[in-house]
């Protein structure tokens, strides 16, 4: 077995296990794909609150439930969910989980009332934290560790495309299409990406039982916790903003023109995306440090000068560089620390970014109703001190300094 603090290598050998030489971007897109379709089935009931409320006869402040309980889906079974599946093959749980989407996205396009379409998006939420708990480990199975790092950037490029322009062109499809059809197209991209998998991405076993670490042998293998408590932080920061950025944007006179706003940080997310797969393999570190530190900088500036348009456009700009390889390192960290354990940890990264998710909201309404928007830059640069420190101190198992290759992270 795998020394659990170095990344798990590759089997060679068997057609079933082969590594390729060349980055397989097809299959990695399938992955990509199945992050999209996750992230769009989580947050796209946000851009058609008013439709789904007019429809099924609830308020708006029902209808956002049907985004809560679809991430408490994923809090609640993404860990005992991916434990329980360890020992299947991959590309079955891999299926389970897309046709988990096909199913309930379904059952909530026809949902008659509230009570079954809040049931389906529980259950949506639970596939999604399956697909969470094993995508990482699936992407860095397929290629030699050299390129793990780029092989995750690949896999996960569609979150942010989910986010910048999934969210908003399903929103906009939806008031000409109506909001039951958006989830129905959603349906017809999970048949194409059934189809997809069976066709591009290879298959592996799953763990022998000999091999299974426990979920607390995961939790407590060196090197996991500093990972998580980082996610944590930086997570609950980010979504402090993100999910009140109308109200913070209304001194610079902004407000009326998010949409624009969020294009910037869309762009910069896929800038950042790109940065990142060119070099995790050589620099995940200073990656880490550098893309906190810049965002604590950029919150300082927020600070000082939220009415500026100019300071805000330039923010958001920087802003989505930082965060947009964000869950590629986090991810490529946790599964180097974890080792045998990889989908477990995945599984828990899953866990916690959707608990900062909500956590981030709570905090941020706290803040919003106590001491305005003004108070959410110098909150977050108080979190993003903490991970700074977590991240800058945790070199040993957690962040290591050096190189990627070979079975480790070899030094400079």
């Amino acid at each position: 077995m795998t020394d659990r603090t170095t990344a798990t290598v590759p089997m060679r050998g068997t057609a079933e296990s082969s590594v390729s030489e060349r980055l397989p971007v097809l299959a990695l897109l399938a992955l990509a794909m199945t992050a999209f379709l996750a992230l769009l089935s989580e947050t796209l009931p946000a851009g058609l609150l008013p439709q789904i409320a007019r429809d099924l006869g609830i308020s708006e402040v029902m209808t956002g439930q049907l985004v809560t309980v679809y991430a408490i889906g994923s809090i609640l079974t993404a860990i005992p969910l991916t434990a329980l599946t360890s020992g299947w093959r991959r590309r079955n749980v891999l299926l389970l989980a897309i046709i988990g989407f096909l199913i309930f996205n379904t059952a909530t396009a026809l949902s008659p009332n509230y009570i079954v379409a809040l049931v389906s998006r529980f259950v949506t939420g639970m596939a999604a934290g399956l697909a969470w708990g094993l995508m990482a480990g699936y992407a860095r199975r397929m290629v030699s560790v050299e390129q793990q790092g780029r092989a995750m950037a690949i896999a996960m490029i569609g979150t942010p495309l989910a986010l910048s322009l999934g969210v908003p062109l399903g929103t906009l499809m939806g008031g000409v299409l109506g909001w039951r059809s958006i989830f129905g197209i959603m349906s017809g991209l999970a048949v194409v990406l059934v189809a997809w998998v069976l066709l591009a991405v290879p298959d592996y076993p799953g763990q022998k039982n000999g091999e299974r670490l426990s979920i607390r042998q995961v939790f407590m293998t060196p090197g996991v916790r500093p990972i998580l408590a980082v996610i944590v932080a930086w997570m609950l920061a980010h979504n402090i903003l993100y999910t009140y950025i109308a109200p913070f944007l209304a001194p610079s006179g902004l407000r009326p023109r998010v949409d624009l706003v969020l294009l910037v940080y869309g762009v910069g997310s896929l800038a950042g995306i790109w940065l990142v797969s060119q070099l995790i393999d050589r620099w995940l570190r200073p990656l880490v440090l550098g893309c906190i530190a810049a965002l604590a900088l950029v919150m300082v500036a927020l600070g000082l000068a939220m009415d500026s348009p100019a300071v805000i456009y330039v923010s958001m700009a920087i802003w989505g560089i930082t965060f947009g390889g964000a869950g590629t390192l986090l991810q490529t960290a946790s599964a180097d620390a974890a080792g045998d354990g990889m989908d477990v940890a995945q599984a828990m990264v899953a866990t916690i970014w959707n608990v900062a998710i909500a956590g981030g909201g709570l905090a941020g309404g706290m803040l919003l109703d106590g001491y305005g928007a003004a108070s959410f830059p110098w909150a977050m640069l108080a979190l993003l001190m903490v991970a700074l420190t977590i991240a800058w101190r945790a070199h040993r198992h957690s962040f290591k300094p050096g190189r990627r290759s070979g079975s480790a992270v070899v030094g400079h």
